[in-house]
Order: C-alpha cells, then sequence, then structure tokens
C-alpha cells in the first residue's frame, strides 16, 4: 500500500470547482497582486488568529524578513533563533546584516530552550525569534518572561503553526510580529509561495504594508527601504477557499495523531511530547529513533513516505562556518538531528493507510 507524506492532489481535487470559481473572480477583477482578495484574506486569518492585524505576504520567508526590517533590525544587532529548524528563521536574520546566534532546543518539543535562550544575551542582542516546531508553540511563558525583562522584541515563526495556542492564547499573539508560511506542504497552503505577518501592534502592521511595496505611499513616494513581497491575488483567492476548512483539517490531524501515540506505545520509536500548555496542530507528527535510516528504509519499502525534518542543524551549515560554532555547540539539536522522523498525518490520509503506517513500525 502507498501512503504518501503528502498528496496534494488528493486535497486540491475536492476543492476543485471552488477554487476554479475563486480564481474566475481573480481574472475578471484583474487584481492579480494584492486585491480584494488578499484583503479579505487578511481579516479573515486575522480573525482566526485572534489578533487586530494580518499583512499577507509573498512568502513565509519575506514575512520574517520584513518583520526584521519593519524592526530596524541590521548590522551590530544580534538575533537569537533556534538551531533545530528551516534555513529560513536565521537567513532572514544574516540578510539584513544582523548575526544569528544559534541556541539548543529542548529534547522531548524540539522548540528552543529558553534556559539556552538566556545564557546567549549579550548587550548586542535585539530580538528573540521562536519556532513553533511542527505545530507546537515555543514556551512563550518563559521566553516572554525573558524578553520583557531585558527589553527584547520577540518575532514569533509560526511558518508550521497557524491555528496553535498556548494557554488558550493563539500563536501570532505574544511577539510584536508573527511569520505565516502558506507554501503548498503547509496545513493551510497556497497553490505556490505566499505567507503573512500576524501583529498586535497596528502601528507596525501599516509599516509592513510600505515594507512590502518597496515602502512606498503613496505611489513613487517612498518612506523606507522596502523590498517586493506582494500576495499575488490568485493565491489570497486560493487560501480563503482552504481557510473555510482549516479547523476541520487541524481536527483531523489530531484524531491521527491521538492514533499514532496510543498504537505506537511500546515500539522501537519515541513519541513526540505535547506540553500541556499547548494545542498542537500536527504540521508534521515527528518521533525519534535511534535506527532512524533504517526505520525510513524499512518504510519506503513498505511504499510509506516518511521524511527527515532537520538532518543537520543550522550551527554546522557551511553557510555559517564563519560564525565559528563547532560540533558539540548544540549538543540536543545534533542528536535529535539524527533521530527524527516524521509521518504521514495529513487530512486526506484514509483509516487504512494508517493502520499500515503502524503496522510496518511495529514490525520494525
Amino acid at each position: 500500500m502507498k501512503v504518501p507524506l503528502l498528496d496534494l492532489g488528493a486535497q486540491n481535487r475536492e476543492l476543485e470547482a471552488e477554487i476554479r470559481q475563486a480564481i474566475d473572480r481573480v481574472l475578471e477583477s484583474h487584481a492579480y497582486v494584492q486585491g480584494p482578495e488578499v484583503a479579505a484574506l487578511e481579516s479573515e486569518v486575522a480573525a482566526l488568529c485572534g489578533v487586530p492585524s494580518a499583512v499577507a505576504m509573498s512568502s513565509g520567508t519575506d514575512a520574517i524578513l520584513a518583520s526584521l526590517m519593519a524592526l530596524g533590525i541590521g548590522p551590530g544587532d544580534e538575533v537569537i533563533v533556534p538551531t533545530f529548524t528551516f534555513f529560513a528563521t536565521a537567513g532572514c536574520v544574516a540578510r539584513v546584516g544582523a548575526k544569528p546566534v544559534f541556541v539548543d532546543i529542548l529534547p522531548d518539543t524540539f522548540n528552543i530552550d529558553p534556559a539556552a535562550v538566556e545564557a546567549a544575551i549579550t548587550p548586542r542582542t535585539r530580538a528573540i525569534i521562536p519556532v513553533h516546531l511542527y505545530g507546537q508553540c515555543a514556551d512563550m511563558d518563559r521566553l516572554g518572561e525573558i524578553a520583557r525583562r531585558l527589553g527584547l522584541i520577540i518575532i514569533e515563526d509560526a511558518a508550521q503553526a497557524i491555528m496553535a495556542r498556548f494557554r488558550g492564547a493563539s500563536a501570532g499573539s505574544f511577539g510584536r510580529s508573527c511569520a505565516l508560511s502558506f507554501y503548498p506542504t503547509k496545513n493551510l497552503s497556497a497553490m505556490g509561495d505566499a505567507g503573512m505577518i500576524l501583529t498586535v501592534d497596528e502601528a507596525l502592521a501599516e509599516k509592513l504594508k510600505f515594507i512590502r511595496d518597496h515602502g512606498q505611499n503613496p505611489r513613487y513616494y517612498y518612506h523606507f527601504i522596502g523590498g517586493n513581497f506582494r500576495m499575488d491575488g490568485f493565491q489570497g483567492a486560493v487560501l480563503r477557499v482552504k481557510l473555510k476548512r482549516l479547523a476541520a483539517w487541524t481536527a483531523a490531524r489530531r484524531v491521527r495523531a491521538a492514533r499514532y501515540d496510543r498504537e505506537l506505545q511500546g515500539t522501537a520509536v519515541r513519541l513526540p511530547l505535547v506540553d500541556p500548555r499547548c494545542e498542537h496542530v500536527y504540521h508534521q507528527y515527528t518521533l525519534r529513533c535511534e535506527r532512524r535510516d533504517a526505520l525510513q528504509k524499512h518504510l519506503a519499502d513498505a511504499g510509506v513516505g516518511a521524511a527527515i525534518f532537520y538532518p543537520l542543524p543550522l550551527h554546522l551549515q557551511p553557510c555559517f562556518a564563519t560564525l565559528g560554532y563547532q560540533e558539540g555547540a548544540c549538543p540536543v539539536a545534533e542528536r535529535v538531528a539524527k533521530e527524527v522522523l516524521s509521518l504521514p498525518i495529513v487530512p486526506e490520509m484514509t483509516e487504512a493507510q494508517q493502520s499500515h503506517v503502524i503496522e510496518t513500525i511495529r514490525k520494525f
């Protein structure tokens, strides 16, 4: 039996008629960049996430980059980031001329370790970027306390965590800014690149609207150095169709995660931990296994797609070699990177397909 890690076709086929109607609206309006579909999406996502403002962006990466630019972070500044995350989190810090400072993670939630954050703070530290990895919020109690006490900015990276909650509050409501990604693999997926910034700071939201359009307002009058970070109208229209289903899709992911939790007990894998303060949205269901590579091959031989997110921590990536990090600098992340494996958990996965995944792991 084939069980793909992701099946975009299955999701999009079900919505094809409605998606075509949404695309037709854009064709008729000729609002190909920004426009009414994007504006409506901003309002709908802000309401869903319980924040005053949402600013559409061309990608999740650009959402991080524009946030750093709008907050004035640049050369001479340090920004603390987890070493175990997607490249964009740290890459954007480097692109604005600031220094990414890599810190270790917690072994069970895979999220940034607040104790490591506090130990890494220097007089040059301007911001912390907690990543809500795999769909579970970082420890915003401790990170928020550190930031308030030391006057630091928090920029949340919720690229994998739309609708995730911490103590009942939505991801995106804890920092000055929060980046979402709608890349086609995400829980809420565009048909191409798209992203969004959530913020509780309405003045910052207005500045971000300038930043995403080269810093201009009105046209050809430039207040800031910005970029071309605008969302396409087609993506806004498609995302509005899918947004209506996001709560149901998230619930389906949680049902599948609960089944994995029950039925993989006592096998050769270490199951992911959910912090009791969190509501996980399971962008990935990621377990640990000391014989990870052998398990991945065993699953592949049985037709099961499973992937490694991420095989090498950022502090050991060649592009950051000039920062001087050595192996052993972040031991938890270094070990986790050799053990993590993400299983299929998409809403479209059938009960029979999940049974096949579970039985295959039990036989390992």
